[in-house]
C-alpha cells in the first residue's frame, strides 16, 4: 500500500473530553487533516519536544530515546497503519543496523517518539479517506502547551454523541463543515465518525 507522509499541524484542548487533547496531523502534499484524540501526558510529551523545552529529568519518551541511542537502535519511521472503531493503530519501524523490526505502539506514544527521533510519520490512503477532514484553506495551527485541564466535562461528550445520532445526514454534513470552519477539529472528528457509522449501516 502507498504511504502518505504526515506532519504535525497542532495540538489543542479537547472541548468535550476532560483531560484529553486533539492532535492534528496533516498530509504534507495535500489539504487533508487527521484529528486524533490523545491523553494529557502524551500531549505534554509532544508539546515539550516541539517547543524545544528540556525537562529537569528525562520523561518516559526521553528515557526510551536515550535507551535506543545507547544500544544503537534507530527509529526510522512511524506508521499509523489501521483504524478500527475510531481507534488508530501505529507501529515503530526500528533498525539496529542488522535487522529491521516493527514494534506495536499507541499512536500518541509513537508520535511523541517520532518528534524526538526526528523521523517521518506516515499513514495509508484508506485511513485518510475514512478519517481525514479536508480544509480549503490552511491556517497555521498553534502548539498549545498541555498544562491546564479543559473546562468541559466528559458528560458533555456523551450528551454530544447522543445529540449527533438524532441529526439527519444532511444536518451532520453542515455541522462538519461548521466545525472545520471554526477549527474545532475534535468536534469535527466526532461528527465524521457518526457519518462513517451511517455509511457502514
Amino acid at each position: 500500500m502507498k504511504k502518505v507522509k504526515l506532519e504535525i499541524i497542532g495540538l489543542s484542548y479537547s472541548q468535550t473530553q476532560a483531560g484529553a487533547y486533539a492532535l492534528v496531523l496533516g498530509e504534507v502534499k495535500g489539504k487533508r487533516r487527521l484529528p486524533i484524540i490523545i491523553g494529557g501526558f502524551e500531549a505534554q510529551a509532544i508539546a515539550i519536544q516541539l517547543e524545544k523545552m528540556t525537562p529537569s529529568r528525562p520523561l518516559t519518551h526521553d528515557l526510551f530515546k536515550n535507551f535506543a541511542d545507547t544500544f544503537n537502535i534507530k527509529l526510522k519511521e512511524v506508521i499509523i497503519y489501521n483504524l478500527v472503531e475510531g481507534i488508530f493503530y501505529a507501529k515503530l519501524i526500528c533498525d539496529d543496523k542488522e535487522k529491521e523490526i516493527e514494534i506495536d505502539a499507541r499512536t500518541s506514544d509513537a508520535i511523541a517518539l517520532a518528534v524526538r527521533f526526528e523521523c517521518p510519520i506516515f499513514t495509508y490512503e484508506f485511513i485518510l479517506s475514512a478519517a481525514g477532514i479536508i480544509l480549503e484553506d490552511q491556517p497555521k495551527e498553534g502548539i498549545l502547551p498541555a498544562i491546564e485541564e479543559p473546562v468541559v466535562k466528559k458528560a458533555s461528550a456523551e450528551k454530544d454523541d447522543k445529540d449527533l445520532t438524532k441529526k439527519s445526514t444532511e444536518e451532520l454534513k453542515e455541522m462538519l463543515k461548521g466545525a472545520i470552519d471554526s477549527e474545532n477539529y475534535e468536534r469535527a472528528s466526532r461528527v465524521r465518525d457518526e457519518l462513517n457509522k451511517r455509511k457502514k449501516s
